[in-house]
């Protein structure tokens, strides 16, 4: 049967293939690559020039451009540097850009694309910060949304107008993917199809954690752990940053503060925890440290524009940087992680990686500087690589920590990154600020990254650089429990910023948080299940709830925990909230008149999963499970849990559990709850279930066995 051309897609194809102006690039090639998804590619595109680290794997063709496909990039070149743009729609609302300071709506903004060491977002006014996302989200008035990703990561200047969007990169031409689909949810849907999506943590990595620029001897260490269990606060993880090393090497342990670290981890282990140390790339320039007499045999640092080892200062005095592009060099560094993890660790925390340089241009390496490429990736200089150095690192510490523990999930924390390195590691949003405005910002700057293809993500909570207030705190944790990547942090010159530091009022109001965040441990582990199978952030913006409703569209203070939970600050003020039923959710006593608690409300129509209280995730969670009620307009509900051994990978293999639930009327007051579905193979007793059902602002309980279905009398 021969296809229906429209005028507007003829007209578009001609455009495409025929139509040149001044400074203009043809279009060489244009290929559907998924639903709704297209490649543009334009003339003298080189592969060679402009590699790709943003795509899991390279598109296939899988059919004929759609008839009514409008949306078209232009590209261009302005002094041989590489352009594309793209009109947008009237009336759609931009969001995305990745790491990025300012407002959720992304409408009137420009982002700098130089992965840069940003204390406190200071440096271009937060224009520029430590990871580089060249991606675009539109969502039109009538609710369907295009994405579009630029698949350069070039030193590049990112321009979201209302009516055009602009990348400007320092590079050669790039490959544009754009995908055009009914909802933001199933355009991201897309990006993941593209660019991959977050490999399933270990469970721990869910839970809170608690650093310090340094927790330092063993002594403190420990205190600090026996405090958190002695207090029943709940914590999963305590952080190692660099005073742990031995004069800042990088892959040692000073034997001072820490004499036995396996004795340490293993301690820790006993007590529930998990470690997470620091990794940075700058190697001590010394002939007798290993990393360095090793990396220097084998030829795998960075040169500089004279082909000479490149050195720059960062915390050991001068260092030489890994060439991370070169197969050999991410193989040698990735061997280094199996001794180091011997001790005991468990989690690693790349830093530093942009790379920054304590006295090279712009707190970076010279653009001039040498990267000799290999396998897929060809020479090129800094300008080239610099954008992609972090994402670099972190595939090749995750290759060294997979072959160091194969039977683990790894956990790595990078701050330097590209779209599509959230295939390799988490991230946090860098060196804040102790400041009501950081606090309120970092709202918006995780939904963005969630919204830009990175769901596992968050800040510092509390602010890293300077002294916190209690009540700063107290604001802060209330909320920031709620954060994908939930970990309190401090810099070395500020006071105290643990749970307990701010006097017993905070204290309990942060216990009241974290136990907040454990219960709901079913609930977001079912989460990162979704963003691990098709990209869905779990920090979502609250427009998710009804892309319809312009009125959501900005709203950057509430926020969306996966799809059926509703958080709202206790700083917030007046935020615009979804229309129709939403139930207000209590999980500790007490919690709904907490000071600094966030309010939490469920969605009606769903059926939210949570636990019991515990200390860390090695305890039972279901003890027992109980399944949170909120009725839509027509008496039902439905939800979903998803659940595994929380580590290793046989839930690949079928060794998980995946339930369905409903709830519907039976008669005038009975609501009848019931098992739907049920996949995998685990082994899996929840005993006995309670049932709590958020009608009208009472709440109706119940229990039984799901076997047979369980009845709450409303």
């Amino acid at each position: 049967m021969r296809k229906k051309w429209s005028l507007l897609h003829v007209t578009a194809l001609i455009f495409i293939t025929q139509v040149t102006w001044a400074g203009d690039v043809k279009t060489e090639k244009v290929t559907l690559v998924g639903r709704r998804i297209v490649e543009f590619v334009p003339e003298k595109y080189d592969v060679a020039r402009t590699p790709s680290l943003i795509l899991s794997n390279e598109p296939v063709k899988q059919g004929e451009i759609p008839t009514d496909w409008t949306l078209i990039p232009r590209f261009t070149t302005v002094n041989g540097k590489a352009n594309a743009s793209l009109d947008v729609p009237a009336g759609t609302s931009l969001y995305g850009g990745g790491e990025v300071t300012g407002p959720l709506l992304r409408n009137g903004q420009k982002t700098k694309m130089w992965n840069t060491d940003n204390g406190m977002y200071r440096v271009d006014g937060g224009t520029r910060l430590y990871q580089t996302h060249p991606w675009v989200l539109g969502v039109r008035p009538d609710g369907t949304a295009f994405g579009v990703l630029f698949d350069s990561f070039c030193k590049a200047e990112l321009v979201t107008n209302s009516d055009k969007i602009e990348f400007k990169t320092e590079g050669a031409p790039f490959r544009t993917y754009i995908i055009d689909r009914e909802s933001p949810q199933a355009v991201l849907k897309g990006l993941a199809e593209l660019t991959g999506t977050i490999s399933m943590p270990p469970r721990w990595a869910i839970g809170y954690h608690q650093s310090r620029f340094s927790y330092v001897p063993e002594a403190r260490v420990k205190d600090i752990a026996d405090t958190f269990r002695k207090k029943k606060i709940p914590c999963d993880v305590i952080w190692f940053d660099i005073n742990y090393m031995d004069e800042f090497r990088v892959f040692t342990i000073n034997d001072k503060d820490f004499p036995d670290p396996k004795r340490m981890n293993n301690y820790l282990h006993d007590q529930g925890f998990h470690s997470v140390f620091m990794i940075d790339p700058g190697v001590k320039v010394d002939e007798n440290y290993f990393v360095y007499k090793t990396g220097k045999e084998r030829d795998v640092f960075v040169r500089d524009i004279y082909r000479n080892e490149f050195h720059g200062k960062v915390w050991p005095g001068d260092c030489a940087f890994p060439d991370f592009t070169r197969p050999e060099t991410r193989s040698w560094w990735a061997g280094l992680y199996k001794d180091f993890m011997a001790n005991g660790i468990d989690g690693i925390w790349n830093d530093m990686n942009e790379p920054s340089v304590f006295d090279g241009p712009d707190g970076s390496m010279p653009e001039s500087n040498i990267h000799l490429g290999g396998g897929n990736l060809p020479t090129g200089n800094h300008l080239m690589y610099h954008n992609a150095y972090g994402r670099l690192m972190v595939e090749a510490s995750r290759d060294g920590m997979m072959a160091a523990n194969p039977d683990k999930r790894p956990f790595l924390l990078s701050r330097s990154n590209i779209i599509g390195g959230q295939r390799y590691a988490a991230m946090w949003t860098g060196d804040n600020e102790a400041t009501y405005e950081h606090m309120k910002l970092s709202v918006p700057m995780s939904i963005t990254l969630g919204l830009s293809g990175q769901p596992f993500n968050g800040p510092d909570i509390g602010g890293f650089a300077g002294n916190t207030t209690s009540d700063l705190w107290g604001n802060w944790l209330g909320f920031g429990a709620f954060f994908p990547f939930s970990r309190g942090h401090a810099s070395c010159d500020t006071n105290n910023k643990e749970p307990w530091a701010f006097g017993k009022e905070l204290e309990k109001e942060s216990r009241m948080a974290l136990e907040r965040r454990y219960r709901l441990m079913p609930y977001l582990y079912t989460a990162f299940y979704a963003a691990h199978t098709d990209g869905q952030p779990i920090m979502a913006p609250v427009f998710f709830a009804d892309p319809k409703d312009q009125a959501l569209r900005s709203e950057e203070q509430a926020f969306m925990l996966g799809t059926d939970i509703l958080v709202i600050p206790a700083f917030a003020k007046n935020p615009s909230l979804p229309k129709g039923i939403w139930e207000e959710l209590s999980l500790i006593k007490g919690d709904t008149k907490g000071r600094y608690q966030a309010k939490l409300k469920v969605r009606g129509g769903a059926i939210v999963p949570v636990g019991k209280v515990i200390q860390n995730v090695n305890e039972n969670s279901f003890d027992p499970l109980t399944l949170v009620v909120c009725l839509d307009k027509d008496s039902k509900a439905e939800g979903s849990l998803y659940w595994d051994k929380g580590d290793g990978w046989e839930f690949q293999k079928g060794d998980y559990k995946q339930l369905t639930f409903k709830a519907e009327l039976a008669g005038a007051h009975n609501l009848i709850v019931k098992m739907t579905d049920c996949k995998g193979q685990e082994q899996f007793d929840c005993g006995m279930i309670k049932v709590e059902v958020l009608h009208n602002g009472r709440v109706y309980k119940s229990s039984g066995d799901m076997a047979k279905g369980i009845t709450v009398n409303l």
